[in-house]
Formats: structure tokens, C-alpha cells, sequence
């Protein structure tokens, strides 16, 4: 079989490995359901494309081993569904019909929504399992496996996703090694086809020529995999949890952070992150609710990360990120959401750029991240983005050179995207006295009764030393009003203020 002899000739390993567990996956549908009782969604996309040659290499092998013969492929028994929508490109039903022809499908073509359409078909056929060419990235993949039954509400049947782990690198590799055809519209630019709505020719591989306006690269030259949807239109919606400027105006914002390291417990390291941390959170206005250090044990995490994420509006997590036995941040991050850990696409496209080809392989452990609740934060300045999963932000940072590095991008982007008030400072006052406590105690409860939008804190830097009361709050009139507010409780001169 031609698409079997293409791989096994190639020199690239990682695409043998992939083809190799995707022909596992559907050898193993084949072999636990009945020809009759599987079926193939082809929709003419780059996925489905690939996905139509596996199963034809798969059958291949299946029959060969049950039959012990070496002869060719005669026909393709399994079923084909085509959803034929209004809003789908021409090319993609010119190319899905032409493959139909080429490769003898019998193709079902069904005129109605995917659920209604699917509900129709499966009460007329046995049909038991259908193989889709979902792949981890795709909105649809969420939670699902390499044998995921449908989700509640659906029709039954067993989701059957043999390229579920292939990255966009790995498609093209495939298409172009086995040399097969492919929708058009590729070598036009589209690296992503949805609808004729919400789908244009990625922007990245327009060529720069005044003598060749609206010329694109084919999609295959797309070196950078995580941008693949960026010829996608996108809907811009209003974020419920995004923080209103005014509404959350006078409100302080809490914070947890939390270190993950038996080196940290043990003595064997001085934890300097969490001081600088603390200071940073502190000078944008953000309360530090708690600190806490954890042992390396997932359990420990996901029962911190649930219980701090709750009652504070930022949780940061920094230590035990990475590829080691003993890095355990990521999974206990998402034990605490009630999630798996899974192959992310576009973390492992910046892995690869950064480590080469120390990223190969059927699975990079680093590039797994908590499934549909992760967002990347990128900054030209990170060679990989920052990861926040809902309100938990996990920093990579080892030194406080890098901790640096990272809150300076984070305060950037946090400013671009509008999303949290990270940026907006806090005005603040330190007053220097060498009154009792005693004598400050009562004045300075008085005061926070008036002024209860201003964060009141007192320490002293020894126990003979004088007293130092600070104010904090988004309003520097505020601020003034409560100092003299307080001075005029005592004689003059008793406060002096601190630089």
C-alpha cells in the first residue's frame, strides 16, 4: 500500500511514531467493531485528509494480517459522512466529491445540522463508532481521548480520534511525504478552513511584493504551527470576569502566592522569589492575601492552588515546572480544576523552536498543560509565553533576574489586553513616629472606620525603633485626607514622612 511504503521510507522518526500509534488506534477500532458498524467524517480539510489515508493504510494492514496476504487494496468499505453546508467553500466540495471518485467512498451526504444529521443517520444504520480528525487544539477536543464515547445529549456511539496528538507540523509532514492531494485553497494561503464567514488566508504567509498583490504562500510554509488559526475571523465577546476600571475602583484585590520545592522546606534554598513577589504585587495594589511553600506532591498543590483560587483574585505559582519527576506544578494545577493534563499544540510549537530536537518524540511531557482552561500569554520578550489557567498564573522564574523579566511582560500585557488592573498603582504615604503603640491603637482604628477605602498597616524595623504607618489606596486626595485626617489627632510635627 502506497501511503505504508511512504513512511516506511521516510528518514522523519517523530512522523513514524505518529502514524505508527494512529494506525494502532484504528487496527483497534477495526478489530472490536464490524466494518458495518464504523464510520468515517470526512469534511475536505487538511485533518480529515489525513485522516482518510490512515484509514485507508489501516484497513490495508488490518485485511493483510487477518487474510496473511500481500495483495493490494481492492475498495474502501467504510462508510463516509459529508455534512454539505450553504457556508462551505466551493473548493472543499469540489475536493471532497473528487476524492470520493478517487478513492471509491460511499459517501453519505447528509443536508442537516452535524447533531440532527447524526441522529438520522445512526437510527438508519449500526453504526457504533465514528473516526473524526480531531486533533488537541481544536475547540472540539476538549476532554476527549483516542476512544471517547459522545458527550450527553448526543446520539451514542464511540468518538474514535487516531490523530488526536498530531501537531500542524506532523499533517503537512504526512500529506507531503505520502505526495496525496489536498483542497486548494492550502496553496492559497488557508491554514485554517472553517466557513466562507469566518475564514481568510493567514495574513503570516502573504508575499511581500507590490507586483504580487493578494499572493500567499501555501499553508505548508507556515513554520511556526501555534499561528495556524490566525486566518480565522474571531468574535470579539465581552469577558464576564474582566476587571471594570470603575466599578472595582476603590476595591483592593487579593493575591496568594505559593513556591513548590522540597529544596525550599529543606533549607538546601533561600526562597527569593516570593519576597520580590510579594513587593511587586504590593506596589501595583494588590493585597498579598497569604504565602505558602508545598512540598513536591501533586496532592498538595491542587488542594493549595482549589483552596487559595477561591477566596483570592489571583493566585501565583511559581517552582516545580518542567520535565522532571519532581516537577509537579502543572498536574496539581490541574487536579485543583478538575482536569488532565494534555498535549498543548501551540506550547509545543515554542518548545520546539527553544530545545530543537529535544522536543521529538510521540509526546513531550512539557508541552502538556491543563486541558480548556489554559491561556498562553505571549510577549516577544519570553522565548516561551507565560501560562494562566483562569485565575491562576504559573511563572517559570528560577531567579530574580527572570522573575523580573516575566512581571515586566506580564504587567505589559495585562495593560494591553485590558484584562486586569495589575497596572493601575496604588498611591501611598509612610509616616515615621516615635509614639507608643498605645497611643496610635485607638486613632488609627477611628481612622479606618473613616477612611475604609484605605489600607492601613503599621510595622517597625526593630523593637525600640520608631513606628511606621502606611496608607494605600487608588486615590492620592484620598490618601492626603486621611494623613491630615490623622495629624490632627496629635501635635505638630509628631509624623514624619518617609521616602
Amino acid at each position: 500500500m502506497e501511503i505504508d511504503k511512504a513512511i516506511g521510507e521516510s528518514d522523519d522518526k517523530r512522523l513514524k511514531t505518529k502514524y505508527n500509534n494512529a494506525i494502532f488506534v484504528i487496527k483497534r477500532a477495526l478489530a472490536l467493531y464490524s466494518i458495518e458498524e464504523v464510520a468515517f467524517s470526512f469534511n475536505g480539510g487538511k485533518d480529515s485528509t489525513v485522516l482518510l489515508h490512515l484509514l485507508r493504510a489501516g484497513y490495508f494492514l488490518h485485511k493483510k494480517e487477518l487474510s496473511c496476504s500481500n495483495g493490494g487494496l481492492s475498495n474502501f468499505p467504510v462508510r463516509t459522512i459529508y455534512f454539505e453546508s450553504p457556508s462551505a467553500f466551493t473548493e472543499i466540495n469540489a475536493f471532497t466529491y473528487d476524492a470520493a471518485q478517487t478513492y471509491n467512498l460511499q459517501l453519505d451526504i447528509i443536508r442537516q445540522d452535524f447533531k440532527s444529521g447524526l441522529e438520522a443517520l445512526l437510527k438508519a444504520n449500526p453504526i457504533r463508532a465514528i473516526f473524526l480528525g480531531v486533533r488537541i487544539g481544536d475547540p472540539t477536543a476538549v476532554g476527549q481521548e483516542q476512544f471517547s464515547p459522545s458527550s450527553p445529549g448526543w446520539p451514542p456511539f464511540m468518538r474514535v480520534n487516531p490523530i488526536l496528538d498530531w501537531s500542524y507540523r506532523d499533517v503537512w509532514a504526512f500529506l507531503l511525504t505520502c505526495k496525496v492531494k489536498y483542497c486548494s485553497l492550502y496553496d492559497q494561503g488557508y491554514t485554517s478552513i472553517g466557513s466562507i464567514h469566518d475564514t481568510v488566508p493567514n495574513a503570516l504567509l502573504s508575499v511581500n511584493d507590490t507586483s504580487t498583490k493578494d499572493k500567499f504562500k501555501p499553508a505548508y510554509l507556515l513554520s511556526d504551527g501555534r499561528l495556524e488559526r490566525a486566518g480565522r475571523v474571531k468574535k470579539i465577546a465581552s469577558n464576564k470576569n474582566d476587571v471594570d476600571s470603575d466599578s472595582q475602583k476603590h476595591e483592593v484585590l487579593l493575591a496568594s502566592v505559593i513556591a513548590v520545592g522540597d529544596e525550599i522546606l529543606s533549607g538546601t534554598v533561600e526562597d527569593q522569589l516570593g519576597l520580590s513577589l510579594c513587593r511587586k504585587l504590593t506596589s501595583v495594589g494588590w493585597s498579598v492575601h497569604q504565602t505558602s511553600v508545598l512540598r513536591n506532591d501533586i496532592d498538595s498543590v491542587s488542594e493549595e492552588v482549589d483552596r487559595q483560587r477561591s477566596t483570592c483574585d489571583m493566585v501565583f505559582i511559581y517552582g516545580g515546572v518542567g520535565p522532571l519527576h519532581s516537577d509537579v506544578t502543572l498536574a496539581g494545577v490541574a487536579k485543583a480544576f478538575g482536569v488532565r493534563l494534555a498535549p498543548d499544540e501551540e506550547f509545543e510549537e515554542y518548545l520546539r523552536h527553544l530545545i530543537s530536537e529535544q522536543c521529538t518524540g510521540d509526546r513531550n511531557e512539557m508541552a502538556q498543560l491543563p486541558e480548556g482552561i489554559t491561556e498562553l500569554l505571549h510577549h516577544e520578550k519570553l522565548s516561551v509565553p507565560l501560562i494562566k489557567c483562569r485565575n491562576v498564573i504559573v511563572l517559570a522564574a528560577t531567579n530574580t533576574e527572570e522573575l523580573e523579566k516575566e512581571w515586566e511582560c506580564l504587567t505589559e500585557l495585562t495593560k494591553l489586553d485590558g484584562s486586569s488592573s495589575l497596572m493601575e498603582l496604588y498611591a501611598s504615604r509612610r509616616l515615621m513616629t516615635s509614639l507608643a503603640d498605645v497611643e496610635v491603637a485607638e486613632p488609627l482604628s477611628e481612622l479606618g472606620l473613616e477612611f475604609p477605602d484605605i489600607y492601613l498597616g503599621c510595622y517597625r524595623k526593630s523593637r525600640q525603633g520608631p513606628i511606621i504607618i502606611c496608607l494605600k489606596g487608588k486615590d492620592n486626595a484620598r490618601i492626603d485626607s486621611a494623613v491630615q485626617a490623622l495629624c490632627k489627632k496629635f501635635k505638630e510635627g509628631v509624623f514624619v514622612d518617609v521616602k
